[in-house]
């Protein structure tokens, strides 16, 4: 017997996509932009770096997030004394039955926030490293799988230093989308006295879509066209990053990866089943600037990885496109 297809008894899916927003916003006023970045990490398979002073809602938009999409979640605290086993899991042994069992640790679920992830030391990021990458833990000399969707959140705060491992580039690449929240306007700032003036904000946000569903989307996202020119588009993009002259470090073929499945996730959150160089444009900065590496001497003619961008997206030909559905 064949299984039944979610997709079937679904709502409009951007209806369902636009409901959980909403139900995010109820806890995290007034960020809109940065919660629809998140949506499309998650039906894109990515993962999520938030660069971000204290108190700005970055573990409030973790937990809200899990709880909008009905996704099982876990917090850890990443600190200078972590060891891989505490996110992996360990064997522990019982004297009575004189075998040892595994406890799985925290990374086996959809959603793990890891706090203040540069506090952490490289061999427990090496761990965290290969579950973003492979989708699977190695405690004991035994392989586990991760559950699906399996999606990273990392937070980590851009001014305190001491005490901080530096996230090297090959981790800072498995990231899809490097956010910051930013303060709240004075608006939104008052909105969110009300709206945590009661019970806990988040514990009002209710699911809007299953594990079943929302797996079913990604599997819908994943047959978006997207043009042979607009691909051919992205490697130039690319390759014009690894070859200016300002640029230490250019966007690797992961980042260009990255960007193929953020487009895909991008036009069909618009409506479309097809992908627009617009599309690209709009998210090549998001997707790129932290895993661009710019010389030290041109960063204070040229300024950040932002700027080398824009320049890059104005220089390059634009390509036409085929609004034609991918076999």
């Amino acid at each position: 017997m064949n299984p039944v297809d979610p997709t079937m008894y679904m709502e409009e899916p951007r209806q369902l996509l636009e409901r959980a927003a909403r139900q995010m916003e109820k806890a995290v006023v007034g960020k809109s932009s940065v919660i629809s970045r998140m949506m499309l990490a998650l039906l894109a398979g990515g993962h999520v770096l938030l660069e971000d002073v204290p108190g700005v809602g970055k573990t409030l938009l973790a937990r809200s997030f899990a709880r909008a999409f009905d996704l099982t979640h876990s917090r850890v605290q990443m600190t200078p004394d972590l060891m891989p086993s505490d996110i992996t899991g360990c064997a522990v042994y019982h004297p009575k039955r004189g075998e040892f069992e595994f406890r799985h640790g925290p990374l086996q679920a959809n959603l793990v926030l890891a706090d203040e992830l540069n506090r952490t030391p490289p061999r427990t990021q090496a761990a965290l490293l290969e579950a973003m990458e492979e989708g699977q833990v190695t405690a004991d000399g035994q392989t586990f799988r991760l559950p699906s969707p399996f999606m990273v959140i990392a937070t980590q705060n851009p001014l305190e230093h001491e005490g901080t491992y530096r996230l090297p580039d090959a981790q800072l690449d498995r990231f899809m989308l490097k956010l910051s929240l930013g303060y709240p306007s004075c608006a939104a700032e008052v909105a969110m006295l009300s709206a945590h003036g009661g019970a806990l904000a988040e514990e009002r946000i209710k699911p809007q879509l299953s594990c079943e569903e929302l797996t079913a989307l990604k599997r819908m996202v994943g047959r978006v066209h997207v043009d042979e020119p607009l691909k051919q588009y992205a490697v130039e993009l690319a390759a014009a990053t690894r070859q200016h002259p300002d640029v230490r470090l250019g966007a690797s073929p992961r980042a260009t990866l990255a960007l193929f499945r953020a487009v895909q996730a991008y036009a069909y959150m618009q409506g479309r089943t097809y992908a627009i160089p617009d599309d690209m444009k709009s998210l090549v900065p998001d997707i790129w600037q932290h895993r661009l590496l710019v010389k030290p001497e041109a960063a204070f003619r040229t300024g950040r990885a932002a700027q080398l961008l824009e320049d890059i997206l104005n220089k390059v030909p634009v390509p036409s496109y085929s609004r034609a559905v991918g076999q």
